[in-house]
């Protein structure tokens, strides 16, 4: 089977121009034998998606999910969706006490049966398994607070394996180029 990529991305904060670079390099890049299954937003500026999304020519299937900024949403706080042998469960983190620790998060993953936790808020890429479960931050979009810059992440699914999780980075011209973290 061939390969199912999610596209992560979190805290775009206005910083649409980086968004529509995300989703035309998502269109253009992904190997025709791959695939793009879904987009995981995970909150901070809802509102930017769908701009983005029609400048860039770009259509997915959402997963979606609000952050601290997303006032007036109403999409749910927090998500669950199963995709190739693995279940998701995702936030936005700022409910989860992201800043004091992971520990919550992974509570949250075990009390949804989630294996893969998928987060924002701290504007920081994330990838790290603990204790079974992994935990995935793409960064920021639109304000990152790392060394890293602007980034998203790109998981790659196989029936039967763990997860492959890139990260890109946004440079001030638009280009995209894979990281690591």
């Amino acid at each position: 089977m061939d390969s199912a990529k999610l596209l992560i991305f979190s805290d775009t904060h206005g910083h649409i121009e980086n968004l529509i670079e995300v989703f035309s390099w998502a269109k253009d890049r992904i190997p025709p034998n791959d695939k793009i299954i879904a987009s995981v937003f995970l909150g901070d500026c809802i509102s930017d998606l769908n701009y983005a999304a029609n400048a860039a020519g770009f259509y997915s299937d959402w997963k979606l999910i609000r952050g601290n900024n997303d006032f007036t949403s109403t999409v749910p706080d927090s998500a669950v969706f199963e995709y190739s042998g693995h279940r998701f469960f995702i936030c936005h983190g700022h409910r989860h006490g992201i800043y004091g620790g992971i520990s919550r998060l992974i509570n949250a993953a075990r009390d949804n049966d989630a294996d893969v936790v998928m987060f924002g808020h701290t504007h920081i890429p994330y990838n790290k398994t603990i204790n079974g479960i992994t935990l995935i931050n793409p960064g920021s979009v639109g304000q990152p607070r790392s060394r890293a810059g602007a980034t998203f992440a790109i998981s790659e699914c196989i029936p039967g394996k763990p997860l492959k999780t890139s990260f890109w980075n946004i440079g001030s011209r638009g280009e995209i180029t894979g990281i690591k973290i």
